[in-house]
């Protein structure tokens, strides 16, 4: 199964990509290759990108709180296990905690550091991180992969309060998905949206097999799903059978 998330705020939105750029520096550091060192640099470059957005702090700050007011009210209800309702409020305050204790933007530190901002303003210019550009880079780049690895965490550091933010919160996103077994008629699937709700995430498993790609479309009022199939030459054509689909709605 292939798993799509289409997001239905901007929020949202950020929050994924945020996950994705971190799962990504956290497949590149513990390799060897100093050309995956130059990615996970160039990945802590684009954290930086999108957490210099000014409110994005404030937002993470706000939703660990509003998601510890709602489990609270969770108390003494007996489908509700005290001990994982404990747990959830645990990570919750400590992610608070970490997150409201770090001044300024996440990943702020790092641009005092001269060699780091060097880099990153070579990085946006094609091959502009060669060897006769940046020599102190290329130097880097020819240290023990323990040394180099060791640089990188210390410069990620400065940004875990916030993926461990982020992760708490999609989690608790998606745990309050339902899943639910639909039909896409004619390759189309499309559903309104429950009045008085918001939703957050909408979270698509198709079959590998069927080699079909989404196309989804949302808002407030409705999500919507068109079936496509690549062609050779790169082209989607819509599908007109019948598919099964396991969908989501996250709040």
């Amino acid at each position: 199964m292939i798993l799509y998330e289409y997001p239905f705020n901007e929020r949202i939105r950020t929050y994924l990509r945020l996950e994705h750029l971190f799962g990504r520096l956290a497949q590149l550091m513990p390799r060897d290759s100093a050309m995956d060192h130059h990615f996970a640099l160039i990945t802590v470059f684009e954290v930086m990108d999108v957490a210099s957005r000014a409110d994005l702090k404030s937002d993470v700050l706000k939703d660990l709180e509003r998601h510890k007011l709602q489990m609270t009210a969770f108390r003494g209800n007996p489908a509700i296990s005290e001990a994982s309702l404990d747990a959830v409020l645990g990570q919750l305050s400590e992610a608070f905690e970490q997150l409201s204790r770090q001044h300024g933007k996440p990943g702020s530190p790092l641009l005092d550091n001269e060699f780091l901002m060097t880099v990153r303003s070579r990085a946006v210019i094609p091959a502009g991180t060669c060897a006769f550009d940046l020599p102190a880079y290329y130097h880097w780049q020819h240290c023990l992969p323990e040394q180099r690895r060791s640089d990188l965490d210390q410069w990620a550091q400065t940004l875990v309060p916030l993926a461990r933010a982020v992760a708490l919160l999609l989690q608790i996103c998606r745990d309050f998905g339902k899943p639910q077994k639909v039909m896409a008629l004619k390759g189309h699937f499309q559903q309104t949206l429950s009045q008085g709700r918001t939703f957050q995430l909408m979270r698509l498993h198709i079959d590998a097999a069927l080699d079909l790609v989404p196309e989804i479309s949302g808002n407030r009022l409705m999500a919507s799903v068109r079936l496509m199939r690549l062609d050779d030459g790169g082209k989607l054509h819509a599908v007109h059978d019948d598919v099964p689909l396991e969908i989501s709605l996250c709040v």
